[in-house]
């Protein structure tokens, strides 16, 4: 008959932490938790090349973004000349919106700026050179290759136009114009016919503007509806002459 059994053995085995030595949190970490460790700092940014790393995709970003709102949405442009006047006056700030077009036509009275429709030769760049230029274009820091002009829509294809003694009048009508500058230029223009798929543009200050009253070099001539880049809308700077354009 066996005796009563030893209350170690019928506790049973000792759990693996006894058998354990115990833990010093000042000695090394094992192999496993080393490789762990380095593991993680791998994935952590080191310095500024870390932080290099993490704006280069910001800025690439921030880069396509304003030239996707340039291309398609809405334009900043500078009136450098009086042609205008007193609408817009040399130094004003303009947004244009280019989207505009998208889903209305061109209209009399509207504001437009629209590419040179006699344009010179254009540079040779390249394609990595033309990539670079569009890019600086869409960004604001490089010229365009070709100027913009900006003038205020007086008729559309179709339209007969004739200016008498600084008068202007479309389909044999008088136009109201009270944004016109007050000097005059009492000549006298047409009657013409504006072909298709052509504007006829005046600028405001009718005394110095060369518009498609006169023909290259002089003035403009008909401007094609291709070459409108959109509608000004707002003035944004100066601070003093912030507001919407009629």
């Amino acid at each position: 008959m066996a005796g009563p059994r030893d209350p170690a053995e019928a506790a049973g085995p000792a759990p693996p932490e006894a058998l354990a030595p115990p833990l010093d949190r000042n000695s090394p970490p094992g192999p496993m938790a080393a490789r762990r460790a380095d593991r993680h700092r791998a994935h952590e940014p080191h310095g500024l090349a870390g932080a290099a790393r993490e704006l280069v995709p910001l800025v690439l970003a921030a880069l396509v973004l304003a030239v996707l709102i340039k291309s398609f949405l809405v334009q900043a442009f500078f009136i450098p000349s009086v042609s205008m006047e007193p609408t817009l006056a040399p130094g004003d700030r303009i947004l244009v919106c280019r989207i505009c077009n998208t889903f209305s036509d061109v209209n009399r009275g509207d504001v437009i700026v629209f590419a040179d429709p006699n344009p010179g030769p254009e540079t040779d760049r390249g394609i990595v050179g033309g990539f670079v230029h569009w890019l600086g274009e869409g960004i604001g820091v490089a010229r365009p290759e070709h100027d913009d002009f900006i003038k205020r829509v007086a008729a559309v294809e179709g339209d007969t136009w004739e200016i008498r003694r600084g008068v202007l009048f479309v389909n044999g009508r008088r136009v109201a114009e009270p944004y016109v500058a007050p000097e005059p230029d009492p000549r006298d223009f047409g009657p013409e016919v504006v072909p298709d798929g052509m504007l006829f543009v005046l600028g405001d200050n009718r005394a110095h503007s060369g518009d498609s009253r006169f023909p290259p070099p002089t003035g403009l001539g008909y401007v094609p509806e291709d070459e409108v880049i959109g509608e000004a809308f707002v003035i944004a700077w100066p601070l003093n002459r912030i507001g919407g354009l009629s």
